[in-house]
C-alpha cells in the first residue's frame, strides 16, 4: 500500500485505508456482525491499509470497541488508529473526558489521530483545540485534526493552537461530490494540511453508474479497461490522486476490501485524470 506524508508530521499513513461508519451499528450498537467486522479490520490491516478510521457516535461507540477487539492480535506500531469526538463534547473538560473513554473502548493507550468531528458553533474552537493540544501532551494522542470544516473555522482552529498543528481535515469528497475543491482543498494543500476524504464512493453510487452505462459511467469503464482495474479502484484512484489527499473508503466484506487495496499503488495519467474530471463536472 503505498504511503502520504501526514500533514507537516513526519508520519506516512496509507492513502487508502479504513473507514468503520456503519460497522457495529450506526447511531445505536449493532452486534449482529461482530465477528465478521473484527475479521475485516484484521484483513484491511493485512492488506496494508492499516489507517483505521473511527468515532466515538459510531454505532454509539460499538464501532470503536470492535476496533479494539481486533487490533488486540496485531502489533501497535502497525496500525494507525484515528477516532473524533462528537460535537456536544467539544468543551475543554468534556474534550478529556470523550478521549479517555474512546481509549476505554478502543483498549489503547493513545490514538494516533484525534479530530474534531464536526464543529459546534455554540463553543469556542479556540477552547477545543486547547483540550487537543492537551491530550497530546499527556500522551494520550500523537496528532490532532478536525472534520467537515471550511476555511474560515480551519482558519480560526490553526490560529488558535499554541504548541501543536493541524494535520488533516477529514471532508466528503469523490467524482460525484466535488464542492470541497473550490475553496477547502486548495487551503489545505497549500498549508500542507492532509485531506482525509470520505464517502468516496459516493455509497456505492459512482460504480452504479458504471453498472448501468451511464455517460459519466462510460467514462470510468473506459478508463478501467485501459488500466486493467475496476470501475471502484478507479474511482479511488482519482481521489487520492492529489498528492496530499487519502481517502477511507468503508468496506467489510473481504473482496470489496481486496478491490478497495487495489486502488492505490498506480496513478491515473494527468490526461486520464483530466479527462475523468470533466466527464464527471
Amino acid at each position: 500500500m503505498e504511503k502520504k506524508q501526514l500533514g507537516k508530521s513526519g508520519e506516512w499513513v496509507a492513502a487508502i485505508g479504513l473507514g468503520t461508519w456503519g460497522i457495529g451499528g450506526r447511531e445505536t450498537p449493532d452486534y449482529s456482525q461482530d465477528d465478521q467486522a473484527i475479521d475485516a479490520i484484521r484483513y484491511a490491516v493485512e492488506l496494508g491499509m492499516n489507517h483505521i478510521d473511527t468515532a466515538e457516535i459510531y454505532g454509539g461507540g460499538h464501532s470503536e470497541e470492535l476496533v479494539g477487539k481486533a487490533l488486540k492480535t496485531i502489533p501497535r506500531e502497525e496500525v494507525f488508529v484515528a477516532t473524533k469526538v462528537w460535537p456536544s463534547n467539544l468543551r475543554y473538560d468534556d474534550v478529556i473526558k470523550a478521549c479517555r473513554r474512546s481509549l476505554e473502548r478502543l483498549q489503547l493507550k493513545y490514538v494516533d489521530l484525534y479530530m474534531i468531528h464536526w464543529p459546534n458553533p455554540r463553543i469556542p474552537v479556540a477552547e477545543t483545540m486547547h483540550a487537543l493540544e492537551k491530550l497530546v501532551k499527556d500522551g494520550m494522542v500523537r496528532y490532532i485534526g478536525v472534520s467537515n470544516f471550511d476555511v474560515p473555522l480551519l482558519q480560526e482552529a490553526m490560529e488558535a493552537c499554541r504548541s501543536e498543528e493541524i494535520v488533516s481535515n477529514q471532508i466528503i469528497y469523490s467524482l460525484e461530490n466535488r464542492e470541497n475543491e473550490r475553496e477547502v482543498i486548495p487551503f489545505c494543500e497549500k498549508n500542507k494540511i492532509t485531506v482525509v476524504a470520505y464517502t468516496p464512493l459516493g455509497k456505492g453510487r459512482i460504480a452504479a453508474e458504471a453498472a448501468k452505462n451511464t455517460e459519466r459511467g462510460r467514462a470510468l469503464t473506459t478508463l478501467a479497461k485501459k488500466y486493467g482495474k475496476t470501475p471502484t479502484q478507479v474511482a479511488l484512484n482519482w481521489v487520492i490522486w492529489k498528492p496530499h489527499v487519502i481517502t477511507i473508503p468503508k468496506a467489510i466484506r473481504r473482496e470489496h476490501l481486496e478491490e478497495n487495496a487495489g486502488g492505490a499503488g498506480w496513478r491515473l495519467a494527468e490526461e486520464d485524470y483530466r479527462k475523468l474530471s470533466d466527464a464527471w463536472s
